[in-house]
């Protein structure tokens, strides 16, 4: 299962059932799960953990070194969850010793064709990053969110669950939980992933729950911080707009408005 020119370093860790393809490059420190296979012609270098029943496509690269100029070579991680799709020519990086020293990525995503993430992004589970989006250092990305293809997020920027990022749009500020974002440069608000969170299951209360709370947010006219009172309120009925009261309070870019 284990082809005759991959290139596997002693210290790496396969677990049982692994398929890794022909001139495929596994490096010092690597631990791969089980049941996991890996295509032809990757190069995963260390320390980096990849859980089991991953599937990691042809000329992916993953768990080099962070692409920052205040890297000094310390050592850094990768950590990659389970049953993952991560599909050719995806960039991961490892992250550094100033935003934690892990990039992280859970279970259950998809990463399509040239997708890049860099050091220090931490993804949550069931994501969908489309062809050519990318993550500069240190984003948030939360539970499943979707980047359209050609989008991207500013370096330190967070991203809510269930987010939806239109195709081409650019990110420079914090996206709250359920929103759509849309337009090519500079992102904008525009309305609620309703279709998505439809599709998981969300019954029309949790939905109009979080309408009432985005126009409070976005529509109402109000201050931000006239706007936080009213979601503080909303909150104590609504499991969903606390997640976004808290999504708030956590921002560090400021919001996208």
């Amino acid at each position: 299962m284990i082809h005759p020119t991959a290139q596997i370093d002693p210290s790496a860790v396969i677990g049982a059932n692994v398929r890794i393809g022909a001139y495929t490059v596994i490096g010092a420190d690597v631990h791969i799960g089980d049941g996991t296979i890996i295509g032809p012609h990757v190069v995963i270098e260390g320390p980096t953990r990849i859980g089991r029943d991953n599937r990691i496509a042809q000329f992916a690269s993953l768990g080099g070194d962070p692409q920052d100029m205040k890297f000094s070579g310390e050592r850094t991680e990768l950590v990659i969850g389970d049953r993952n799709l991560i599909r050719e020519f995806v960039t991961i990086s490892r992250g550094t010793s100033g935003g934690g020293g892990v990039t992280r990525i859970g279970n259950d995503n998809w990463l399509l064709a040239y997708v890049h993430v860099a050091h220090d992004c931490t993804i949550g589970n069931h994501t969908i990053f489309s062809n050519y989006s990318a993550l500069a250092g240190h984003v948030e990305v939360g539970d499943w969110t979707v980047f359209s293809g050609y989008s991207g997020a500013h370096q330190f920027c967070k991203i809510g669950e269930h987010a939806f990022i239109a195709m081409g749009c650019l990110l420079g500020a914090d996206v709250p939980p359920f929103l759509m974002m849309a337009n090519d440069q500079n992102g904008r608000p525009r309305g609620l992933n309703t279709t998505g969170l439809k599709r998981r299951g969300f019954e029309p209360e949790r939905i109009t729950a979080i309408k009432r709370a985005y126009r409070t947010l976005y529509t109402s006219g109000l201050p931000l911080a006239e706007a936080r009172e009213q979601l503080a309120t909303q909150a104590q009925e609504s499991e969903d707009v606390r997640a976004m009261l808290e999504f708030l309070d956590r921002s560090e870019r400021g919001l996208a408005r």
